[in-house]
C-alpha cells in the first residue's frame, strides 16, 4: 500500500469537484503545473531531469481534456504547446539521438503545406487558427518523438509515468460524476452523449477514459502485489469503464480493449508457468468484472448501449454505415489528394473545402487522410515515416511489452478522432522508449548519441 499514491489520488478526486464549481481555475492550474515540474526538474539530478519532463508531458496529456471540459484555459491548444515545451526541455537535457533525425525530416515535410494555405487563403478562414489547430498535433508528435527516442526507462519509472497519466484522469472521473450523477436520466437514444461526457466531446472523453482503463489493467496485472491494491485497481477500472461506455463513443472503448488484450498477450508470453496461471486466473476475474460493467451500463442506458454497439438506432434498426459518416469524410479527403497530389490543398483547408463543395462543415476524423489531403505526397512520406520508424525501432528493443499497446492506441485513435487531443501524439512517442525491467539507469546522453 502506497499512502503517498492514495493521498495524491484523493487530492485529484477533490480537484475534479473543485474544477466543476470553479471552472475558471484552469488558467491558474496550468501555471501551477508548469511551476511544479520546472521546480522539480531544477531540484533533480541531471541524470533524471529528462524523466521529470516526461512525467510532466504525461500529466498534461490527461489534464488537457479536463481543461476542455471546464473551459478553463486561455486558448484551446495550450496543452499541446506545454507538451512541446517540456519535450524541448527534455531534448536539451539529454541531447538528440542521431537515429531520431527521421522525425526532424518529418517536421520539415509539413512546412510547405503552410505556404499552400497562405497562397490559397479562403474568405472567412482564420488562417492562423487553422494552421495552429492542424499542425499543433503533428508537431507535438514529432518533437515528443525526438525527445523519447531511445530514452531508457525502468519498470519502476514506467509505473511513475503511468501514475502521472492517471492523476488528472481521477479528476475527470469525479468531474463526470458531479456533472451527471444519474446516467439513466439523460440517455434517450444511441448517439454520442454530451451529457454523460461532462458537456464536452464524447469521443475525446472516451479516449482518455480508455487510457485510464488500460492503466488500471497494467497496475492490476503487472504492478500491484497485495489484495488492497488489486481491489482498488478493480474499483477504479469499473468506474472508468462505466463512464467510458456511457459516453456512447465506441472508439475509445474498443481501442482500450485492444490495448488491454495486446498487453496481456505479450505479458503472458514473457512470464513463467506459475505467473501464467496467475495471469489466467486474474484474466477470468476481469472477464467477470467486464460482464458486470456491461450489465450495469445496459441497465443505466435503458438498453440503448447494446443498440449502439450493435450499430442499431434507438428502435433496433440496423444502420448502414458503422463508421457514422467517417468513411464519407475519408473518401472525400482521398479524392482531394488525387486531385492535388504534389503539395495538397494546404494546412487546415480540408474543412473549408468540404463545406464549399458539399455544404458539410465537418472537421476531419482521420489523421491519415487529412495529412495526405492537406500535404499531398509530402504528407504521404511524412505519415510513412511515423508509421514505419517505431516498427524498426522495436526490432532492436523487443523487451518493451508496452510497445504494441501504445502503437495500437496511436494508430486507432488517429483513425477515429484524428489528433484533436495530445494523447495520440505523446503516447506514440512512448513507443520509442528503451524499456528495461531493471533498476533505474542513467539518462544523460551526449548532444549527439548513437544509442
Amino acid at each position: 500500500m502506497n499512502f503517498s499514491f492514495l493521498r495524491t489520488i484523493g487530492l485529484h478526486a477533490l480537484l475534479g469537484v473543485f474544477m466543476y464549481y470553479f471552472r475558471s481555475f484552469g488558467d491558474i492550474y496550468l501555471v501551477l503545473i508548469l511551476v511544479y515540474f520546472f521546480r522539480k526538474a531544477a531540484n533533480t539530478s541531471a541524470n533524471h531531469k529528462p524523466l521529470i519532463f516526461l512525467y510532466g508531458c504525461a500529466y498534461v496529456v490527461s489534464v488537457e481534456v479536463l481543461f476542455r471540459m471546464s473551459g478553463g484555459t486561455i486558448f484551446y491548444e495550450a496543452s499541446k504547446y506545454v507538451i512541446i515545451l517540456f519535450s524541448l526541455c527534455g531534448i536539451y537535457e539529454r541531447g538528440i539521438n542521431v537515429k531520431s533525425f527521421a522525425y526532424i525530416f518529418y517536421l520539415f515535410l509539413l512546412i510547405p503545406g503552410v505556404y499552400i494555405t497562405l497562397y490559397e487563403v479562403d474568405y472567412g478562414l482564420n488562417v492562423r487558427k487553422a494552421i495552429a489547430f492542424n499542425l499543433s498535433g503533428p508537431y507535438c508528435l514529432g518533437i515528443a518523438a525526438i525527445f523519447t527516442f531511445g530514452l531508457r526507462i525502468s519498470k519502476k519509472e514506467m509505473l511513475n509515468l503511468l501514475r502521472h497519466f492517471l492523476y488528472p484522469l481521477i479528476s475527470i472521473l469525479t468531474y463526470l460524476f458531479v456533472f451527471n450523477p444519474n446516467v439513466s436520466e439523460v440517455v434517450g437514444g444511441t448517439g454520442s452523449n454530451f451529457s454523460t461526457s461532462g458537456g464536452f466531446g464524447p469521443n475525446q472523453v472516451a479516449t482518455v477514459l480508455g487510457i485510464a482503463m488500460f492503466i488500471m489493467t497494467i497496475k492490476f496485472f503487472y504492478y500491484s502485489k497485495n489484495n488492497f491494491d488489486k481491489i482498488l485497481d478493480l474499483i477504479l477500472f469499473v468506474l472508468f469503464s462505466f463512464r467510458a461506455i456511457v459516453t456512447f463513443s465506441r472508439g475509445g472503448v474498443i481501442t482500450a480493449i485492444l490495448m488491454i488484450l495486446s498487453f496481456l498477450f505479450f505479458l503472458f508470453l514473457t512470464t513463467n508457468g506459475k505467473q501464467k496461471r496467475s495471469i489466467a486466473i486474474s484474466g477470468l476475474v476481469f472477464v467477470i468484472v467486464g460482464y458486470i460493467i456491461w450489465s450495469i451500463s445496459t441497465i443505466q442506458t435503458n438498453g440503448y448501449i447494446e443498440n449502439r454497439y450493435a450499430n442499431e438506432n434507438a428502435r433496433g434498426i440496423k444502420k448502414e454505415d458503422i463508421s457514422t459518416g467517417r468513411s464519407d469524410l475519408f473518401a472525400f479527403e482521398l479524392k482531394e489528394f488525387v486531385e492535388n497530389p504534389f503539395f495538397g490543398i494546404g494546412v487546415g483547408r480540408v474543412k473549408q473545402v468540404r463545406f464549399e463543395r458539399s455544404g458539410l462543415h465537418v472537421a476531419s476524423h482521420n489523421e491519415m487522410s487529412r495529412i495526405i489531403a492537406e500535404h499531398g505526397l509530402l504528407g504521404l512520406i511524412a505519415f510513412s515515416i511515423i508509421l514505419i520508424v517505431p516498427l524498426f525501432f522495436h526490432l532492436k528493443h523487443r523487451r518493451n511489452i508496452f510497445f504494441f499497446p501504445f502503437y495500437i492506441f496511436w494508430f486507432l485513435t488517429i483513425n477515429h478522432s484524428s489528433m484533436r487531443i495530445a494523447a495520440p501524439a505523446f503516447i506514440y512517442a512512448l513507443t520509442l522508449l528503451n524499456y528495461t525491467n531493471e533498476n533505474p539507469t542513467l539518462h544523460r546522453q551526449q548532444a549527439i548519441a548513437e544509442e
